[in-house]
């Protein structure tokens, strides 16, 4: 089975960087397509692929699909032995619960910090709309790590797609000099130091040095 991965910029389209580890964490190989972001031609080069106008999409032999969430619900279906979500029902049911209020919250946040690899300045003033999305947010954190079962360093222990969709977050968090309690800042780390995360984030800041 090949797959076809179309992202935007690495340095700055987080819901690339969730495709991308979503494909990483199911171990298989994959090309991508990278469309830069913001330019003139960027919709015309993405509605080539889909007619959302928006990356990521994923070409597979069953169609392409469009939207992150709906990429890794279809990579744990096509490969189930990578276990993308946790085993245990309360946990895996609590990692969906998760992604999906990530997928489609916390705009405040989103908002006044754009995701930007390079960053390292904290705003001037964090508007209380984004300290609330960001309490919560490490509320939420706190609420996946006592699901945990095996003792490990991220969400639910081991990686899962859980920490795909959180890793950008993480980003923003320590891009912005955000600060979090010590368990959320750990977690921030655990996500620096992801392999994974750690290739994503080399190719971006190259595309910023290039």
């Amino acid at each position: 089975m090949s797959y076809h991965l179309i992202i935007g910029d690495k340095l700055y389209s987080s819901w690339s960087l969730r495709g991308a580890l979503a494909l990483e964490l199911a171990g298989v190989g994959y090309d991508e397509t990278l469309i830069k972001l913001n330019q003139p031609d960027t919709r015309k080069r993405i509605l080539e692929f889909s007619a959302t106008g928006k990356v990521p999409l994923l070409k597979t032999e069953h169609g392409v699909i469009a939207d992150s969430l709906a990429i890794a619900e279809y990579l744990n279906e096509q490969h189930p032995e990578a276990q993308l979500w946790p085993v245990d029902v309360a946990a895996r049911a609590q990692a969906r619960s998760a992604c999906a209020q990530m997928h489609s919250g916390f705009f405040a946040l989103r908002g006044a910090m754009p995701f930007d690899l390079s960053r390292d300045q904290a705003l001037d003033c964090v508007p209380l709309e984004v300290q609330v999305d960001i309490d919560r947010i490490v509320a939420l954190w706190g609420e996946c790590r006592l699901m945990a079962k095996d003792g490990g360093p991220f969400l639910f222990g081991r990686p899962t797609l859980a920490d795909a969709f959180f890793a950008p977050v993480a980003v923003r968090l320590r891009t912005y000099r955000v600060q979090v309690p010590a368990q959320a800042a750990a977690y921030i780390e655990t996500i620096y130091n992801w392999q994974a995360f750690q290739a994503w984030q080399k190719a971006g800041l190259m595309e910023c040095n290039g």
